[in-house]
């Protein structure tokens, strides 16, 4: 096993050790155990207590990632969503001391974390085998509309934090997730193609503009593996990188990681279907979409450069970016 596999396994044994400490500020059933399912911003576990039904998911929020108020301001969101019948969303679990968000520590990990328990959503992650990719892709873009609709006449709290989501936190000089430049396999020749194309891309972005009906707080993560489908009921998860950007944003990131996949611009179509289902769109905006996939996809060659220990970016890797050259080349030889 070399270093980088030692490390990780001993990251996961720290966190799971603070995960099972945090179940103690809860009411939850005695023996309940913690399961990790995802470890990506994140760290999130399925808790299971013997001779239950009933289950929770637990998020150990990365540590210095998002602020208290602002993971605050995330559960305000999600929680109106749910209340005005906008959208199904997890329902935050207060703890013993009635606080929603739990600062834990564990003498394994050097500062506290965050920590938030939600009740355990039923239902599955759409797939192809059950439906038309499009029919998905529709119910996304209906639910997207929904949630845009919804901010429009929320009030936000007093206080209201979230990360920001625009040209230059994402490719420009204060980048959220790191430096399109440090992707995996990057050449000259391809830091070259990307320079144009990032270059492109802001100068589309600069005359689109931030108008009120065209940037706002979003889910900032659409894609089917958000959505769970629970009989007929539609539910949005994990709203961790929600936040202010271009509401077309939200289209770009349902094909997160797939963007040069030859069914992409019929799933968008689709997306523009079930949105117009909800709320008018544009076709200005609609015609803009492609330089949203285009920001999308090099912030996701940042996001893979930045956070190679995880097994989403291995999976990735440096065919990721040589796949992103096509989809650069095609953007500019189309949009000037």
């Amino acid at each position: 096993m070399d270093s980088d596999s030692i490390a990780h396994d001993e990251q996961l044994r720290r966190l799971h050790a603070l995960a099972e400490r945090a179940l103690g500020r809860y009411d939850l059933p005695a023996k309940a155990t913690a399961t990790m399912v995802n470890l990506s911003e994140n760290a999130t576990y399925r808790i299971d207590a013997p001779g239950s039904t009933r289950r929770w998911a637990l998020r150990v929020h990365r540590e210095g990632y998002h602020s208290h108020n602002a993971i605050a301001s995330e559960l305000a969101w999600l929680t109106a969503l749910r209340r005005d019948g906008a959208v199904i969303t997890p329902i935050p679990v207060p703890g013993r001391d009635g606080e929603t968000i739990q600062s834990v520590t564990h003498e394994l990990l050097p500062r506290p974390r965050h920590v938030v328990l939600f009740g355990w959503e039923s239902g599955i992650e759409p797939s192809e085998t059950e439906h038309d990719l499009r029919e998905w892709f529709e119910i996304l873009g209906e639910t997207t509309a929904r949630m845009h609709q919804h901010v429009r006449r929320w009030r936000k709290p007093a206080g209201f934090e979230r990360l920001t989501w625009d040209f230059d936190t994402s490719l420009g000089s204060r980048p959220h997730w790191g430096r399109w430049r440090d992707g995996m396999g990057m050449t000259p020749q391809i830091e070259a193609l990307f320079g144009r194309t990032v270059d492109r891309i802001e100068q589309r972005l600069r005359r689109f503009g931030k108008d009120p009906e065209r940037f706002g707080l979003i889910h900032c993560d659409m894609r089917l593996a958000n959505l769970l489908i629970d009989g007929e009921t539609v539910k949005v998860i994990d709203f961790d990188d929600c936040g202010f950007s271009w509401l077309m944003y939200d289209c770009a990131t349902t094909v997160s990681f797939f963007e040069h996949k030859p069914e992409v611009p019929e799933l968008l179509d689709a997306w523009v279907r079930g949105y117009r289902r909800a709320a008018e769109l544009p076709k200005a905006d609609e015609n803009e979409i492609p330089t949203f996939v285009m920001l999308r996809r090099l912030l996701l060659v940042a996001w893979i450069g930045s956070h190679s220990e995880t097994e989403l970016a291995q999976s990735m890797g440096v065919q990721f970016t040589r796949d992103t050259t096509k989809l650069c080349e095609s953007y500019l030889s189309r949009y000037r």
